[in-house]
């Protein structure tokens, strides 16, 4: 009885760590997603045309991303050493392998973004904004982010 007891116990702290794992790449990838919602929802569909420019958007849409941008070194500090289930992509290992590369990655985009910030006028200006956050975006993506479909 003891022993069922015992493996019951050790099944359901196993299947609590494995939630908590999700959980926290839950977060990660809310996060990221939110950020996209910002540069490809609002700022690209207004680059390509696809919305009318819209300056309240854009200083909307700068001003979160501005803010959620600085959550990034704290948001990926725990590893939850899997993916978000059904997830398009996901966070290579590599975060946590180089913590320190990770973060630094994080004040130039925070520093093109204030300084594009009250630069954007109209969609020309738009375009340039969005290409010089998208590059430094870019740079992390290409060592820390995996397509996982």
């Amino acid at each position: 009885m003891k022993r069922i007891v015992v493996a019951v116990g050790a099944l359901l702290l196993g299947a609590g760590a494995v939630v908590a794992q999700q959980d926290v790449a839950v977060q990660q990838q809310n996060l990221m997603k939110t950020q996209g919602k910002s540069m490809y929802g609002v700022m690209l569909k207004m680059v390509k045309g696809e919305i009318p420019y819209d300056q309240a958007a854009v200083t909307a849409a700068i001003t979160d991303l501005e803010a959620q941008v600085t959550k990034i070194p704290t948001v990926f500090t725990p590893n939850p050493k899997e993916d978000v289930v059904n997830a398009t992509y996901g966070a290579k290992q590599a975060i946590w392998q180089n913590k320190a590369d990770f973060d630094s990655k994080v004040p130039p985009v925070s520093k093109t973004i204030a300084e594009v910030k009250g630069s954007v006028k109209d969609a020309a200006s738009l375009k340039v904004a969005f290409d010089a956050i998208q590059a430094k975006c870019t740079d992390c993506h290409e060592t820390f982010r995996v397509k996982l479909k």
